[in-house]
């Protein structure tokens, strides 16, 4: 990279870290640690939580998707619109967990079932968070490492010291700093600040794009290049895509209702509004502020499959190629006595030719495969398999280099400026989840295992610093693990089986939160069979090709085993299609966690209808009625059923914290995700396309104008909205910070089944309704 570059890189990121230390001084007390002293407005809860969710790693990861499957799956993914819909304008779990007034989930738990299931829950929860979160930082440091075009290795004093490890130490420590700082106030400060930043960077990149790549030209010819099953672009054309297909909409929309809540990645948001209105606010806000977001990482993902992919390009995709393939060579297989190997096998790869035919449609796969096959990781592959320990190293090959190869790719399509621009944008995205993840797993281990077994509560200042320890050990788990662990799956892939481990969670927050007759017995049944399910996945995922197909090959149970897998699977097809491969376990990621999904719902409701003996005190526990933080409320009179009345409350979400302007936001979602993106860009598609099927360039030129066209419009208004709001709402919430009254009591304890907070006020409320009835 040019100096230029190098300064758009570490100026901004020197801000950040300046206002980290800055706001570093609001911190008062636990509360202010974990949850930012709950005084956080809807601009900055949007704002903030949307760039720590995002995450580098989920940016590569939707490149890596959009890479393998183009925009004709993501059109089904359109059914979720009227349900995403339905969940934000009500605040479907999140404006009543906020009502609870617990700070992690954890909390929540202790107070709608048990303490013990808070301390259980806590174990599988930190398991299958940080081992989930634990390759972040070698995807990061990775992808940083590839787009910088750093050394593999480096020398310092004599010594040959990996720049893997060195990066993930670097940026790791940036985001320990900031973590331990503040705790939640610090992350959401550098967060929103982060998020504020960034979206001008992505109006240049995108400008930039759209003025260098034709659609006509360039995208739509190479998007259109594909055999019968795998299109890219007509979602009727789909089948014979296999892990990023239909199923997958299907598995996502299931987690929708199963998982809502359940990631506690950013569980310091969860309780970090002001309110529970302004926690349904910023969710609502959600709606908009991924303008830029997503829309980017797809259009660089079909960027990438134009660039590889066109004749106009072909010199400059086999450079990127050869670079790529010596590139992750030398990460899989380092050291000197790997040395003439690898000199070997780059030069055969300096040997093979650029790609001479470029057919513009395909009416075999084995044509498809025959004319695109990518030589690189076929050589790699076929070469490495001679070593010891071949087959391990060409795997990780081949995901390294899969993962890698649009990263690589930009670093040559990018100019100057622009490449720092998105290392900026990278690096922002990288240190904003690190900081939110660190946090969130280390207070877990904390709030819900280590403070529920003291019998005796901790001071503030040794309950900060505990989990200032915890926080840094999940930073030093997640160093180590990145390092050694060979990641061999798709990202979302990985996501997926990783998020099973804890599957059984939202069933038990989804039905503990509205249903009265949940029982800690269904809940405990939930969690753990969900995460014996995952657990098997993962390793047998990880043990499949190196020691249990081995094994089941010695004793001549593959043919058996592979007609009973078909036959199962064969309804399915050919959305799920499960067959014996020594390669890779037959049963992915997505498809172990809908088992898992649809396995503990039906867990939690048997065991719960069992064992339940009375129904839970639900507004004790939401703050409601008589338990209200402000007091006893006076009922509202029921209003009589008109669509009218149901329009507002129950889809619009209406109630009487709604302002003009809030109604006003409302509407604008409703319209816009209802109105625009399922009735309009869904179902008239749909309709239209049962009478007259639409040829593929009228596909090509809809997903344009849907995908690109139109959000980069919402985004140009949305920067200058959510700027505006989010900096105000940041100095609205300094002040609340500075003027807040510390309540050392509200550090996460449970007794009874109430925050140790409410405690005295709650048994005040119970002994005077006694004394009312005695009376």
């Amino acid at each position: 990279m040019s100096w230029l570059d190098w300064i758009l890189v570490w100026v901004p990121l020197a801000l950040v870290v300046w206002i980290a230390m800055k706001s570093q001084r609001y911190v008062k007390g636990v509360a202010d640690f974990l949850t930012a002293g709950r005084v956080g407005g809807r601009y900055v809860i949007s704002v903030a939580s949307g760039e720590a969710g995002m995450g580098l790693i989920s940016a590569i990861a939707i490149m890596e998707m959009y890479y393998q499957c183009g925009f004709a799956v993501s059109f089904w993914s359109s059914l979720t619109a009227p349900i995403s819909l339905i969940m934000g304008l009500t605040g479907f779990c999140i404006y009543r967990f906020r009502e609870t007034r617990a700070m992690t989930m954890g909390q929540f738990f202790e107070m709608r079932y048990s303490r013990s299931l808070r301390t259980t829950a806590a174990v599988i929860q930190s398991l299958s968070g940080i081992v989930n979160y634990a390759i972040f930082p070698a995807v990061g440091a990775r992808f940083l490492i590839y787009f910088l075009d750093l050394p593999i290795r480096v020398n310092f004093l004599g010594f040959s010291l990996p720049t893997f490890m060195l990066t993930m130490i670097a940026f790791l420590g940036v985001a320990l700093i900031i973590a331990l700082l503040g705790g939640q106030v610090t992350i959401m400060t550098t967060d929103c600040v982060q998020g504020l930043l960034s979206y001008p960077m992505y109006a240049l990149i995108v400008l930039y794009i759209i003025w260098k790549f034709s659609w006509n030209g360039d995208m739509l010819p190479a998007l259109s290049a594909r055999p019968p099953g795998e299109s890219f672009l007509n979602p009727y054309d789909v089948q014979k895509l296999r892990d990023f297909n239909l199923f997958y909409v299907f598995a996502g929309i299931i987690g929708m209702f199963v998982g809502r809540m359940s990631w506690g990645g950013t569980s310091g948001y969860n309780g970090a509004a002001l309110n529970a209105h302004e926690a349904k606010m910023g969710g609502l806000l959600g709606s908009w502020r991924g303008g830029f977001g997503t829309m980017i990482f797809i259009l660089l993902a079909v960027t990438s499959i134009a660039y590889l992919n066109s004749e106009r390009f072909s010199q400059q995709a086999r450079q990127t190629r050869v670079e790529l393939a010596a590139k992750t060579l030398d990460d899989v297989l380092p050291g000197e006595e790997n040395a003439e190997f690898r000199a070997g096998l780059k030069e055969k790869f300096s040997q093979i030719p650029a790609r001479s035919e470029f057919s513009s449609k395909f009416t075999t796969t084995e044509h498809f495969k025959e004319e695109t096959v990518d030589p690189y990781p076929v050589l790699a592959s076929a070469e490495m398999e001679a070593l010891p320990g071949g087959k391990k190293a060409a795997q990780t090959f081949g995901t390294i280099y899969n993962q890698m190869l649009v990263s690589i790719s930009l670093r040559n399509i990018l100019p100057m400026g622009l490449t720092g621009i998105f290392a900026a944008l990278m690096i922002f995205l990288m240190i904003s989840t690190d900081t939110t993840y660190m946090h969130s797993w280390g207070t877990i281990l904390v709030q819900d295992f280590f403070v529920p077994l003291r019998k005796k509560a901790f001071s503030p200042h040794e309950q900060i610093r505990a989990l200032r320890w915890s926080i840094t050990g999940v930073c030093i788990f997640a160093l180590l693990f990145s390092y050694y662990f060979a990641q061999i799956d798709f990202i979302l892939m990985f996501f997926s089986i990783t998020g099973a481990i804890w599957s059984g969670a939202g069933v038990i927050i989804t039905l503990g939160l509205y249903w009265k007759r949940g029982t800690t017995a269904g809940a405990y049944c939930s969690l753990i069979i969900g995460a014996l399910i995952a657990c098997s996945g993962i390793i047998l995922q990880k043990t499949w090709v190196a020691h249990v197909y081995p094994f089941l090959e010695s004793g001549g149970w593959v043919p058996a085993l592979d007609s009973f897998l078909q036959g199962i699977s064969r309804p399915f097809n050919p959305y799920i299609i499960w067959e014996m491969n020594p390669n890779k376990f037959p049963i992915n990621s997505v498809e172990m966690l809908f088992i898992a999904h649809i396995t503990t719902l039906i867990l939690y409701f048997g065991v719960s209808l069992l064992t339940c003996k009375e129904p839970f005190n639900m507004d004790r526990m939401l703050h409601r009625g008589k338990y209200s933080v402000n007091g006893l409320k006076a009922e509202k009179a029921k209003t009589p059923f008109t669509w009218k009345n149901f329009l507002l409350t129950k889809v619009l979400g209406y109630d009487e914290n709604y302002t003009r302007g809030d109604k006003i936001l409302a509407w604008s979602v409703f319209l816009w995700s209802f109105g625009y993106g399922f009735v309009i860009c869904f179902f008239a598609v749909i309709f239209w396309n049962f009478f007259q099927p639409w040829p593929e360039s009228w596909w090509g030129h809809y997903f344009y104008i849907k995908s690109i066209l139109i959000p980069l419009i919402v985004a140009c208004i949305t920067t200058v909205w959510f700027s505006i709001g989010g900096t105000l709402d940041l100095m609205k919430m300094f002040k609340t910070l500075e003027l807040k009254e510390v309540d050392h009591s509200d550090d996460g304890r449970v007794v009874g089944h109430l925050s140790a907070s409410d405690v005295a006020r709650f048994e005040e409320i119970e002994k005077k309704g006694e004394d009312t009835k005695r009376h």
